[in-house]
């Protein structure tokens, strides 16, 4: 068996922020170069305006690209926060292992926790709770709290203890 997700920033409230901004831009940029008019009472330059857009559209591109794929099966934990990181760690290399309500920790991302190390998450607050047999600790969000906890039940992975 495997367990696999892919995630990705889908909050809309966040894409309607980002759009909404570059909607602005776009039209402050159409009203001041094609209108010739300035936008607002104390105008950005037109550069500024385009270097803003720029960064901006930077912005929602990398926020369309980051993912957080998982994949789980008998040997490994793998995942990879794209494009920050890819781990991969043996079974036989972690001490314990159970999904956890781990908080918001102040954002999604990559944060980190002062009970769960870091923690990679793209949304929500449930995740795998890895404790390494080195004493690192690290969180991998999921959007499938249940097939997560089936997945490790079945394989008998549930809250494994080593010493």
């Amino acid at each position: 068996m495997i367990f696999q997700e892919k995630q990705k920033f889908t909050q809309w409230w966040l894409w309607t922020i980002l759009l909404g901004v570059l909607a602005v831009v776009i039209f402050a940029i159409y009203r001041q170069l094609v209108l010739n008019e300035p936008f607002g009472d104390n105008p950005m330059s037109d550069s500024g305006l385009i270097i803003f857009a720029v960064l901006l559209l930077a912005l929602c591109a990398l926020f369309g690209f980051i993912h957080l794929d998982t994949r789980i099966d008998k040997t490994h934990v793998k995942f990879t926060f794209i494009p920050f990181l890819k781990k991969s760690v043996e079974w036989k290399n972690i001490k314990s292992a159970r999904v956890v309500d781990y908080g918001t920790v102040g954002g999604w991302g990559i944060k980190h926790s002062k009970d769960y190390g870091t923690v990679y998450a793209t949304g929500g607050d449930m995740g795998l709770a890895i404790a390494m047999q080195n004493g690192d600790k690290f969180v991998i969000g999921t959007q499938k709290e249940s097939e997560l906890r089936t997945f490790l039940d079945r394989e008998n992975f549930t809250a494994i203890t080593r010493n």
